[in-house]
This record gives C-alpha cells, sequence and structure tokens, in this order.
C-alpha cells in the first residue's frame, strides 16, 4: 500500500501570510506545466484525483497543500513554462514560488519533475541553479518513463546522474517514474519519508536496503534440520 495513501487536501495558499503555521517538514513539488507533476502527487498517494491534473498549462495558480502526518505536507507548486497564462498570473506566481523556496523554513527538500523525454530544459536549469543555494536536497522524478524503451530508459537516467556528478555530492538524487505503470513508488517514498522524518514500513525499509552480503551478520542462516546435521 502507498506509504502517503492518507493524504488529504488541506488548504490552497495564494499568499505568504497564510502558509500553515503548524508546518513541522514539507516537501514541494515543481515541474514544468504538464510534465506529470500532479499526476506524481496522484501516484505517490495512491489517489486517483488528490492533485488536479489538467491538461491545460498553468491551471495551478497557487500553493496546494496536502496533509500526510500532524504537520507534514506535500505542496503543489505552480507549474513554470506556462505561455497561456496571463502576465498578471505569472507576476503572482514568480512573487509566491521565490519567496516560499527561499524563506521557508519547514521546507526539507524539492521534488524537481521532468519529462524524461526532454529532462534539464532550461526553465528545469533556471529553477534548479536558483534553489541549490539554498543548501536543500532536490530529487529528481524522471516522469513518463513508460513512454521510453527500457534502453532509452537506462541512457536517459545515465546521462542525468552525470550531470549530478557536477553539482557534488550528498544533496542531488534522481530516478525514473511513471504514473501509468507505477514503476519507481517505492524508490521515491525511501527519499521523501527520509526528508519528511516519517518511518518506513519494516518491509520497505528492509528492501530498501538491498539483501545482506553473504556471510554479515543480516545473512539468512540455515533453519534447524536444514543443510549439514551435526552430532546426529
Amino acid at each position: 500500500m502507498p506509504l502517503f495513501q492518507n493524504a488529504v487536501f488541506h488548504t490552497t495558499v495564494a499568499n505568504l501570510r497564510d502558509l500553515p503555521q503548524d508546518a513541522i517538514s514539507e516537501v514541494a513539488f515543481a515541474g514544468r506545466s504538464n510534465a506529470g507533476k500532479s499526476s506524481a502527487i496522484n501516484t505517490l498517494a495512491g489517489r486517483v484525483r488528490l492533485a488536479f491534473v489538467s491538461k491545460t498549462p498553468g491551471r495551478t495558480q497557487h500553493l496546494n497543500y496536502f496533509t500526510l502526518a500532524a504537520g507534514k505536507y506535500f505542496v503543489d507548486l505552480p507549474g513554470y513554462g506556462y505561455a497561456k497564462a496571463p502576465e498578471e498570473i505569472r507576476t503572482q506566481w514568480e512573487g509566491l514560488i521565490g519567496p516560499y523556496l527561499s524563506r521557508r523554513g519547514p521546507l526539507v527538500g524539492l521534488v524537481v519533475i521532468m519529462d524524461c523525454r526532454r529532462p534539464f530544459t532550461e526553465l528545469d536549469c533556471n529553477l534548479i541553479n536558483w534553489f541549490r543555494p539554498t543548501g536543500r536536497p532536490i530529487h529528481i522524478l524522471l516522469s513518463k518513463a513508460d513512454k521510453l524503451s527500457r534502453q532509452e530508459q537506462t541512457k536517459v537516467l545515465r546521462e542525468v546522474k552525470a550531470e549530478l556528478v557536477n553539482w557534488g555530492e550528498g544533496r542531488y538524487s534522481v530516478q525514473l517514474f511513471s504514473s501509468l505503470k507505477k514503476t519507481g513508488v517505492e524508490e521515491a517514498e525511501a527519499v521523501l519519508a527520509g526528508w519528511l522524518g516519517i518511518e518506513l514500513p519494516q518491509k520497505a525499509a528492509k528492501e530498501n536496503k538491498g539483501p545482506p552480503d553473504k556471510g554479515s551478520p543480516g545473512a539468512k542462516m540455515p533453519q534447524q534440520g536444514q543443510g549439514t546435521r551435526s552430532g546426529r
């Protein structure tokens, strides 16, 4: 079951003074319009219409908050690259997003959704280069991975990882993701749970660590009655 299945809509924020005061930690989701941002949030929550999915660029105009647990939130940011949005709305978005990303204390990380067929557009790079000096981590979801072959997916992932190496170690990560095929969900859950201070279910936590090396303390030992029987 999805880790964030209890997510519910909390509030829409059009002014910084209206930001939730009880926030302990929150993760913001950003992406070019129609890159699959709202679909990614819905998939992580195991819901169909938690975040509104629109075919019209610029439909999300404010900060939409979704409660995960007490004081912990997902925040859906307005999409960028919204050429059809009126100038006054674009100005409003820019005035809201910039101060939020740079000043919001409870913000623990930024998820950037990129269409895996067109990663690192100029707008993506502008946002990332602006956000990196905050020192907060960035996790890139290469969305719509189902649109590419396995070989193409591997190539794109390798290229993006190579770019992240140039940024420095520790705060940047990337993965493939598909809302349609529900692939990459557990990998994303592990990253976001770590940021938010939400404990992973025991099974998921063990799987995320990978199998223990042979002979290590966590390696499976033969059960009594199996394998070599000594002293019999």
